[in-house]
């Protein structure tokens, strides 16, 4: 795609979720403050009932960071729900007139889903930078120029890692009525096995091997814990290489579901 197609397509996208500007940051503190609130007293209980001062290597305050960071960095990773309309593209048809296009579908619909990325990139810096000031996180580690860049890294990859995930199984829209109930599926399962819901460090160690070597933690674990600088290298690479693994794993499956796809394409919707 050219720079100069891409750059608009960016553009585009992230204005149309930023149009509506009072709706916009109604909705996003509202919805902030409400996790906030939740994860404070959910915690605050927990620990309170365990009498313990750490948890899975995290105290109160950290817990709550984790979590509120998780849900930020879940955002950049994750997008807007935009990747139902790659579905409604074949369902209706208007998949024929990507297929004119100068570059590929895929491609397209990607630069799209970046653009749907600004407004979570303010909310993580905002919201971040508040929670950052009302808890006492100084056993967490610190952030340093280092782990910042890290994250970005691991943030990118965990985005690209997601989207193809989501793109395989809008594919199956070739052949299925409904794929609605696949991405509710997929949803749950990578919020619970990539560190959206708790972190990972509370598995059994068991089950932290075989998560080890799956695609799941690189999508909110990884960049969480790179932000807060609690991954030595070595682990940093080895989590980086596997996930790279699984892109290129599942962009391929990518390649054949919608070759095979496109087959039985009419373009008349339905």
């Amino acid at each position: 795609m050219r720079p100069g197609l891409a750059t608009q397509v960016f553009s585009v996208e992230a204005r149309k979720l930023m149009s509506y500007r009072t709706d916009f940051w109604i909705n996003t503190v509202a919805v902030f403050a409400a996790k906030m609130v939740v994860a404070y007293y959910l915690w605050v209980a927990i620990f309170a009932e365990s009498g313990r001062s750490t948890i899975g290597g995290f105290t109160r305050d950290g817990m709550i960071l984790y979590y509120v960071l998780a849900i930020l960095i879940g955002k950049v990773v994750s997008g807007s729900e935009r990747q139902m309309s790659i579905s409604q593209d074949i369902y209706e048809g208007s998949l024929t007139r990507y297929l004119l296009y100068p570059t590929g579908y895929g491609t397209i619909k990607y630069v799209e889903h970046l653009g749907t990325l600004v407004p979570s990139l303010i909310q993580l810096v905002l919201f971040g930078g508040i929670a950052w000031w009302l808890f006492d996180f100084s056993q967490l580690g610190s952030v340093t120029t280092a782990s910042l860049l890290r994250t970005i890294v691991a943030v990118a990859v965990g985005n690209m890692l997601l989207f193809l995930m989501l793109y395989v199984i809008q594919g199956v829209a070739f052949w299925a009525d409904n794929v609605w109930s696949l991405q509710v599926m997929l949803r749950f399962i990578t919020s619970m096995l990539g560190g959206l819901m708790l972190p990972l460090d509370l598995f059994p160690a068991w089950a932290r091997q075989i998560l080890d070597v799956l695609p799941f933690q690189a999508l909110f674990y990884f960049p969480v814990m790179t932000l807060l600088n609690r991954l030595g290298t070595g682990e940093w690479l080895r989590t980086l290489a596997v996930a790279l693994a699984w892109c290129a794993a599942i962009g391929w499956l990518a390649r054949i579901v919608w070759r095979r796809g496109y087959r039985v394409y009419t373009g008349v919707g339905i």
